[in-house]
């Protein structure tokens, strides 16, 4: 009986089948085409049966990037176990709480954090990685004629920016459903060759830039981790033509373009997509100047993804917009009231989409305080313009109230951004005596400008309400980074709550 391509697992058969000697995965200058690719997922799973995982049971997976994740991954939803990525930049005592609070039944690492996994989990409840792919006589498992749509497939541990880490527990519905919404948006096929340097231990780099590729027969080119050197250099001796990555990862690039003088032309990428926090409109202009090659936006959540994109057959987007809506998603931008708020108001956004989270492991109060009637509660502030096309404007939480009036932090950031002198920047709010908040920036200044506080200061009063300005400005040589590589906001706060 073959596997349903209506499970993750089938969704790798199917490519198997029809892509068998295609590459499916370059890593490190060895190609593993997608029969090879599917014989390592049936010897996986045969190693994690072997190892006590089976139907229901969860296991995690700690490593930099690299094709074992991707085999456990799909290997995985065939004996219907639930993998648990962690991202290799997470602590000893992260870790530790991922795997006890999830009761992994097993963590496979790497090398690299060896040292940190031993202090996570025991010794007989750990095994190097590559050994999934060790031969052993238990017997395959079958197709996955066991597996339902709406049984656990993935538990994703956000990254804790906004508190403890939350367990997000997603179904094989849900992952089906997402990657046949994403290929669809961006038109992926297996004519492409996707170029992965975000890491495999959140959905982003996992299912949304992975899975997504592998269940079109397409080729996908892993980084071990990001290097914006390398990751250029394999743009064009791969000729990859989709990339997906957060702001950080392109001011990276065209930091280390610019400092270097590179002239290099991207025009043969069809998609550059970037999510996970705001792009700034002058990084995106930047980019397309130095690399003949437009950004395109992207709005997701780890709890329900995709929500909006630009389409790969959108060719004018309104700048700042995070796209239309996605296929499989729909939403309710409401007011303070509860009420819809109509086309140009921004208000609070709800949604659902093509992979939308079943629970949080563990927290059914959490999980019930999540939704509103069925609709999931993003925290985010958006609005919709007339052509369909949606923009994030902030976050309901970061909303910082200066005597009783609001300021987004993203618009302040954007009009900083504009400065020539300006690298990054990213704005908070402060408590003050006077106006209970008000907003301090944290600028890096871009390689060799020095720019002063006055003068940026000036040059927000040229485009901002007084009251919108930041009349505090701090130098930093980098901003903090959270483990998915956005700015690190409740950093920030200490960092000015211990000088004040």
């Amino acid at each position: 009986m073959e596997p349903s391509v209506s499970t993750v697992y089938g969704t790798i058969t199917a490519a198997a089948r029809t892509h068998a000697g295609a590459p499916a995965i370059v890593h490190e200058g060895r190609t593993t085409t997608y029969a090879e690719l599917l014989g390592q997922v049936d010897q996986a799973a045969r190693q994690l049966r072997a190892n006590g995982v089976g139907y229901g049971d969860m296991f995690a997976v700690y490593a930099q990037n690299r094709p074992e994740i991707m085999v456990a991954y799909f290997a995985a939803a065939k004996i219907g176990a639930v993998m648990v990525p962690i991202n290799p930049n997470m602590t000893a005592s992260e870790v530790r709480h991922a795997v006890m609070h999830c009761e992994a039944k097993v963590l496979y690492h790497d090398d690299l954090v060896a040292e940190a996994a031993a202090e996570a989990m025991p010794a007989e409840k750990r095994r190097p990685i590559a050994s999934l792919l060790d031969a052993c006589d238990v017997p395959d498992a079958g197709p996955d004629v066991r597996i339902a749509q709406d049984d656990d497939a993935v538990v994703v541990y956000t990254s804790g920016s906004t508190g403890a880490p939350k367990a997000i527990v997603l179904s094989h519905r849900s992952q089906t459903n997402v990657l046949a919404s994403l290929t669809e948006m961006w038109g992926i096929t297996d004519r492409d060759v996707l170029l992965v340097g975000l890491p495999l231990g959140y959905l982003y780099g996992l299912s949304t830039a992975s899975a997504a590729a592998l269940k079109m027969g397409a080729k996908v080119v892993l980084m071990r981790r990001f290097h914006p050197g390398e990751a250029l250099d394999a743009f064009v001796k791969e000729r990859a033509t989709v990339f997906q990555g957060v702001p950080t990862m392109f001011a990276m690039m065209l930091d280390y373009a610019e400092q270097r003088g590179l002239d290099i032309d991207l025009t043969h990428v069809r998609m550059l997509i970037c999510a996970g926090a705001p792009l700034p409109e002058e990084l995106k202009v930047r980019f397309a100047k130095r690399f003949r090659k437009e950004i395109r936006n992207y709005y997701a959540l780890s709890e329900c993804t995709p929500v909006f994109g630009v389409y790969a057959t959108d060719t004018d987007p309104p700048a700042g917009a995070a796209g239309r809506l996605a296929p499989g998603a729909s939403v309710r931008i409401i007011d303070g009231e509860g009420r819809d708020c109509p086309d140009g108001s921004a208000g609070e956004l709800l949604v659902k989409g093509a992979a939308l989270v079943k629970r949080y492991h563990k927290e059914p109060g959490l999980t019930a305080a999540a939704f509103a009637d069925g609709w999931f509660k993003t925290g985010d502030v958006a609005c919709r313009d007339g052509q369909g096309f949606y923009t994030i404007t902030g976050r309901i939480k970061d909303i910082i109230i200066r005597g009783g009036a609001n300021i987004v932090p993203s618009e302040v950031e954007s009009v900083l951004a504009r400065h020539e002198a300006v690298q990054a920047v990213a704005v908070i709010g402060v408590p003050d005596r006077i106006f209970g908040e008000v907003p301090v920036a944290f600028v890096v200044p871009r390689a060799g400008a020095k720019p002063t506080p006055e003068t940026l200061i000036a040059h927000a009063e040229s485009a901002l309400a007084d009251f919108k300005v930041p009349r505090t400005i701090r130098m930093l040589a980098e901003l903090p980074l959270g483990q998915t590589g956005k700015v690190d906001k409740k950093a920030l706060l200490a960092t000015w709550t211990a000088s004040a």
